[in-house]
């Protein structure tokens, strides 16, 4: 296949599937992909199987979930506007407002459907303040128990979402005995609660049946339905972007410089200044992988290989698939990678290719 290319890998989706499928068993909790991360909806015949249902922060996004996942749709935005509430209730389930404010406005217009108010709980797992949930001054959910007890009537129940790549189950676990101290009135009077995505629970070695009893103890002292929304935990280690090598040069280091770019492809490199994954190496040639948008640092970063490299040659570039393709973008008119998935026989098949058209037409 002609790169760049993400490739999806069914065999390793569905190891994240088998491990959210245990967690439910144990737990009795429900999971609910959160599109934000990851909306491929090629997968989704897979995924459906394993899952029950999605989660959104966008008209978009509740549109697509209901249309091409089917099963639980809930939504969820920062802020809706007059102009398209009605639709977002069209598609959903359950809708979670942001804010009281949201609530009251737009309550009437959502009296078909379950109703839902996000908490903010004042702490969060994030080591970055651009995601951190619990920053000073965020918008995002509230925080005051005497503010949200005189709306009880108009909901029934809450989304808390505070957990941001969390791989520690001991610290889940202090930040929900935070919660659970925090907001026990209101959840006493809740029937459903969903604790939100961030929750690493498939990486290798997390203690999964730990997790699963701690959200049933949740779940009983409360009289709640609990909802996870894993998104990263849902495709992590799933996927590859697949780039070759256009040029090679040396200004002080090797560099070699690749047909794809992160300020396009994998946009929270640059975001949050991280370098891509690739396969470990040991190798005595060390290159500074480059993209070829004109961002100066559009750089993957540095890595070992057990070769010079030469143009042509292919690079993998590691656990691609969160917050990428629903963040890729026309940058510099890059080329668009094309989308393909390896299916659970081994062989591969192309989804989706872009063409001038696509670029075009994405401007005006």
């Amino acid at each position: 296949m002609e790169t760049p290319y993400y490739l999806i890998d069914k065999s390793k989706l569905l190891q994240n599937m088998e491990k959210i499928a245990r967690l439910r068993e144990l737990s009795g909790a429900k999971a609910l992909l959160a599109l934000k991360c990851f909306a491929t909806w090629s997968v989704f015949d897979l995924m459906r199987d394993y899952m029950d249902g999605t989660t959104s922060s966008s008209l978009n996004e509740v549109r697509l979930g209901h249309e091409r996942f089917g099963k639980e749709t809930h939504a969820y935005s920062v802020a809706y506007a007059d102009y398209e509430i009605d639709e977002v209730v069209s598609h959903a389930d359950k809708i979670i407002f942001n804010s009281i404010g949201q609530l009251t406005r737009f309550a009437d217009k959502a009296s078909g459907i379950t109703r839902g108010l996000r908490l903010n709980p004042g702490v969060s797992s994030s080591s970055f303040d651009l995601a951190d949930p619990a920053r000073p001054f965020s918008r995002l959910g509230e925080w005051d128990v005497k503010k949200v007890e005189p709306v009880m009537e108009m909901i029934s129940g809450f989304m808390i979402h505070n957990n941001c790549e969390n791989s520690d189950f001991e610290l889940f676990d202090r930040m929900l005995g935070e919660i659970e101290e925090k907001f026990a009135p209101l959840l006493k009077r809740a029937e459903w609660v969903s604790l939100g995505g961030g929750i690493h629970f498939t990486g290798d070695d997390y203690p999964l049946e730990k997790l699963a009893e701690r959200l049933k103890r949740f779940a009983g002292e409360f009289g709640v339905q609990v909802y996870l929304e894993p998104g990263e935990a849902s495709i992590t280690k799933s996927t590859t972007l697949e780039v070759s090598v256009l040029d090679t040069l040396t200004n002080g280091k090797n560099l070699a410089v690749v047909d794809s770019s992160i300020e396009a492809h994998m946009l929270d490199l640059l975001i949050y200044r991280e370098n891509a994954k690739l396969p470990p190496s040991d190798g005595a040639h060390r290159y500074m992988i480059c993209g070829k948008s004109c961002l100066a640092g559009d750089i993957f970063g540095e890595f070992n290989f057990d070769h010079e490299l030469k143009v042509g040659d292919r690079i993998s570039i590691q656990d691609a698939a969160g917050y990428t393709m629903v963040k890729k973008n026309w940058f510099n008119g890059v080329k668009m990678p094309s989308i393909a998935i390896r299916e659970l026989d081994g062989s591969i098949r192309t989804v989706r290719e872009f063409d001038y058209t696509d670029y075009e037409q994405s401007l005006s």
